[in-house]
Parts: structure tokens; C-alpha cells; sequence
């Protein structure tokens, strides 16, 4: 009985994500170019910005890794809270000097960035195939954190291997048709029912099991005091350097991914940028939730362990509310791995669509045909993930080890490169080079972090090193372009929305 009840609350929100989705596109034909479908026509406002990111940074990690690292280490997981807090405010510049730039110049992806930047359509083609490594590892993640979801609030009626299926049926149901709006669209609903369950479970999750948050700090502190310190439990290594340097890598890197690009591209106007920098960091007090909930579950489920940690909430939810409530809780989890998912799949789409097919002679200049090429690319990267994760799940697990420290090598390429011009094409190439090269070295051989120091970090200096020294001495590029129409700038508080220019070849 709870399984039926459960499931069909799950059901009944899934119809609705798609129909919700789909909606999105209504009214706008098919007939749309690239620009249209994979940033929003630009038309986005504050809100649906706002709600769009804040999916983004909120997948199932957030209810499923947030209170498995809660429960297995305790304080080193608040990296989560501080490198997106920093990041925000780092995006109230960068989101509207990358904004007024693709506007600028008709640009649709961080691939077309460096492409027109440094000149070289190869550059934008290496880049896509680099973006698209580091990001099909998430996309398999949230598939995975949803068929865990699905199969845990489901009682075990609905298998891991359904669950998955599930979760690449939704997303690209409606990702294909309505592209970036149809994320935003779908993001209100989940940010609706992220913020009801997790401030409902704040509360009752402490008076249930421990009469109130009292008592169960008391306890913690009283009986596991080593989760509320760094190195955490268990002699992780995570020590106050790595949180340090780990939270200012991707404060950095968070600004410059792909996805986070994407949302950028899609706003109106560049204040609508500043404002959602302003609002978004109070979203993060939600993670608190599952990391706290987390270390309470160490009392209620003590036994717990391997990737199981990871269901640790979950548990709780189970063991303590009725079907329907379950149900909901499952729904909004579930919706944490689909609105992310959807903006890396289009991402993926809209990146090959322009910056790889698109330089096809049958496709180049013909924004619709781009558009549907791009939208192969998503059903294929979904599918991908999709089939990866039931028959080689470890591929992309190693991978995903160095996706974030990876995509960290591109911020000399894109950050550096738009606003200072002796950046020079071969110096931005060979730092990204050296730095990936000692990143998946440092990564692969067991020394993240090295003497504490996240790895990224170290190649990142290493990759800026390479960059400064032969930009310096190495060949300069003859670039004939005047400085306005390669470098980037912030379009400041009063400058008017320009109208995205027509791109001819």
C-alpha cells in the first residue's frame, strides 16, 4: 500500500514536469534558430534566472551527497556552502561581462567564446569535446541519484534500473522541445517543493527523533565531536588548507561552467544578472538541511555504509512520514536531478550544435539546422550516459574525478583571455594543456589533495605560469581585430539591452 501510494504521488508530479515543460514552448513553433532554443531567445527575467541556476546548483547531490558526506565526515562538506556563496558574488561581474559579450557578437556557448576570441574554430571544436567529457560524468550522476530516489521513496517496487530510465525519459521528453525555457519552467515547480520539504524536514526531522535542535546538537556535540571539526571523521585528509583552496578553485570555476554560462547567456539584461547574484547565495541556506540531517542520522541509522551513506536522509524520510509525504519528498529530489541534467544535456547539444556540426558546410550559418543537430546531440549524450551507467558505471565515476578540476584549466582561456589581450592563442592552449596534463597525473595517482592543496588548484597555477611565459615569449598571432571586438566588458548599471546582431558568414 505505501509503494502504491507513494509511486503514484511520484507519477502524477512527472506528467506534470513534462507537461510543464513542454508548455514552455507553446506559442513559439519549431521555427526557431539555435539562439532560441538553447538561451532563451536571451529573454529571461530575474526570476526565472534565479530559479534556473539555483536547479543548477541544487541537483541530487544536495539530498543525496550532501547528507552522505554529512554523515560520513561532518564539517568538511560546508565546502559546498562556501565555494557557491563566493561564486555568486565573483558572478555579479563576470555573469554580465560574459552576457554583453555573447549578446554582442551573437554568441550562444563559452565554446563560441574562445572560438571568436582567440579566432580559431578549432579552439571552440577542442574546447566542446573537453566540456563534454567533464560533463557527461554529472549527467550520468543525476541519472543515477534518481534512480536511487525513485527506487528508495518507491519502497523498492520500482527498480534502480527503471529509476534511471525514468529520469532520461523526463528530461529529454521535454529538454529536446523547449530547450533552456523549458528548464526555467521546470525549475519553479522543483524550487517550490525543494523549499516546502526541506524547511518541513529542518523542523520535523530534530523533533521527531531528538525533541528539538537542542538535544541534538547537545548529542552531537557530546558524542561526535570529530564531525564538527576539520579533518572531519575518519582521517579524510579534508583539513582547513584543502577546504581553502578547494572553495576558492571553484568559487572560480563555478562562474566559467558551461551550464552556469548558459544561464548567464539567457537573461535579458545584465541587471537581471546582478540581482539574481544578489539573491541566489540565500538559497544556499537550504543545504544545511540535508548536511545536519545527515549527522542526525548518524544516531537513527548507525550502520550505514559504503554508498549507502548517501541515502542517509532518505532513510530518515522512510522510517518516520506517511506514503503520500515520501512521495512528495521523492518528487523534489527527483527534480533535482532533472533540471540540472537538462541544462548539462542541452549544454552538450548546444556546444557540438554550434561550435562542432555547425562548421559542417550543410549546417554553417543556418541557425535551425544547428538547432536540430544540437537536439540529436542531446537525445545522444542522455543516451550515452544512460547506457554507461547501466553497463560500465565506473567510465564515467573516474571521470567525474577530475570534471570540476578539469573544467578549472579553462579560467586563464576564458576569464584572462576576454579582458587582457596579450593573452596570446598558443600561451592560453599550452597552459590549458599542462594543466590538464597534472590534474588528471595528481588525480590518478591517489595525490588529491597534495600536501592539502587541492589539486585543481595546483595545475591552475601551473596552467597560469605556462600561459604568462609564453604569451610572453612565444609567437604572437597576427590579429588584425581591434580591441572591441575581441576582448570583453561589463556593460555597467545603465547600459541599454543591445540587440543580439544577426551572425553572417
Amino acid at each position: 500500500m505505501n509503494a502504491a501510494v507513494a509511486t503514484s504521488v511520484f507519477g502524477v508530479f512527472m506528467v506534470l514536469t513534462v507537461a510543464l515543460g513542454l508548455a514552455a514552448a507553446r506559442g513559439r513553433g519549431s521555427g526557431g534558430g539555435l539562439a532560441d532554443w538553447s538561451v532563451g531567445g536571451r529573454s529571461l527575467g530575474t526570476v526565472f534566472i534565479w530559479v534556473l541556476m539555483a536547479g543548477e546548483g541544487y541537483t541530487s547531490f544536495s539530498y543525496l551527497g550532501a547528507a552522505g558526506w554529512g554523515y560520513n565526515h561532518g564539517a568538511p562538506v560546508l565546502y559546498v556552502i562556501a565555494y557557491m556563496s563566493c561564486g555568486y558574488a565573483i558572478g555579479y561581474v563576470v555573469g554580465p561581462t560574459l552576457w554583453a559579450y555573447a549578446r554582442r557578437h551573437g554568441l550562444v556557448s563559452i565554446t563560441d567564446m574562445v572560438a571568436h576570441r582567440y579566432g580559431r574554430p578549432w579552439l571552440g571544436t577542442a574546447v566542446a569535446v573537453l566540456a563534454t567529457v567533464c560533463l557527461l560524468p554529472y549527467i550520468q550522476l543525476q541519472i543515477t541519484g534518481m534512480g536511487v530516489v525513485v527506487s528508495t521513496i518507491s519502497y523498492g517496487a520500482i527498480s534502480l534500473n527503471w529509476g534511471y530510465f525514468l529520469a532520461f525519459a523526463v528530461t529529454t521528453g521535454f529538454v529536446v522541445v523547449s530547450g533552456l525555457r523549458g528548464s526555467a519552467w521546470v525549475s519553479v515547480l522543483k524550487d517550490v517543493l525543494v523549499i516546502v520539504t526541506l524547511g518541513f524536514l529542518a523542523v520535523y526531522v530534530p523533533v521527531h527523533y531528538f525533541d528539538g535542535y537542542g538535544p541534538f546538537l547537545d548529542r552531537l556535540v557530546a558524542e561526535k565531536p570529530q564531525w564538527l571539526t576539520f579533518t572531519g571523521h575518519g582521517g579524510s585528509g579534508l583539513n582547513g588548507t584543502w577546504f581553502a583552496t578547494t572553495s576558492f578553485l571553484n568559487s572560480l570555476t563555478v562562474v566559467i561552467f558551461p551550464t552556469t554560462v548558459a544561464g548567464y547567456l539567457g537573461a535579458r539584461s545584465a541587471d537581471a544578472l546582478r540581482r539574481n547574484a544578489v539573491l541566489l547565495p540565500f538559497y544556499n541556506v537550504l543545504l544545511f538541511v540535508p548536511m545536519l540531517l545527515g549527522m542526525a542520522a548518524l544516531f537513527v541509522v548507525p550502520s550505514l555504509t559504503g554508498a549507502g551513506s548517501n541515502l542517509a536522509l532518505f532513510k530518515l524520510v522512510v522510517d518516520s512520514l506517511p506514503a503520500w509525504a515520501v512521495g512528495l519528498v521523492g518528487v523534489a529530489a527527483a527534480l533535482s536531478s532533472i533540471v540540472p541534467m537538462a541544462v548539462f544535456m542541452l549544454v552538450i547539444g548546444t556546444m557540438w550544435g554550434r561550435s562542432v556540426l555547425g562548421r559542417v558546410p550543410a549546417l554553417s550559418g543556418r541557425p535551425q539546422r544547428q538547432r536540430l543537430a544540437a537536439q540529436a546531440v542531446v537525445v545522444a549524450s542522455g543516451a550515452l550516459a544512460l547506457v554507461l551507467t547501466y553497463t560500465a558505471p565506473n567510465t564515467l565515476v573516474r571521470l567525474s574525478l577530475i570534471s570540476y578540476e578539469g573544467m578549472a584549466q579553462l579560467v586563464p582561456m576564458v576569464l584572462l583571455g576576454l579582458v587582457w589581450r596579450k593573452l596570446t592563442l598558443w600561451g592560453a592552449v599550452s597552459g590549458l594543456v599542462a594543466g590538464g596534463t597534472l590534474v588528471c597525473v595528481l588525480v590518478f595517482t591517489g595525490r588529491d589533495p597534495l600536501w592539502g592543496v587541492n589539486a585543481g588548484l595546483l595545475a591552475l597555477a601551473v596552467n597560469l605560469a605556462v600561459a604568462l611565459a609564453v604569451s610572453w615569449l612565444g609567437p604572437r598571432p597576427a590579429d588584425p581585430r581591434p580591441d572591441e571586438e575581441v576582448l570583453a566588458r561589463d556593460p555597467g548599471p545603465d547600459t541599454p539591452a543591445e540587440p543580439a546582431p544577426v551572425r553572417r558568414r
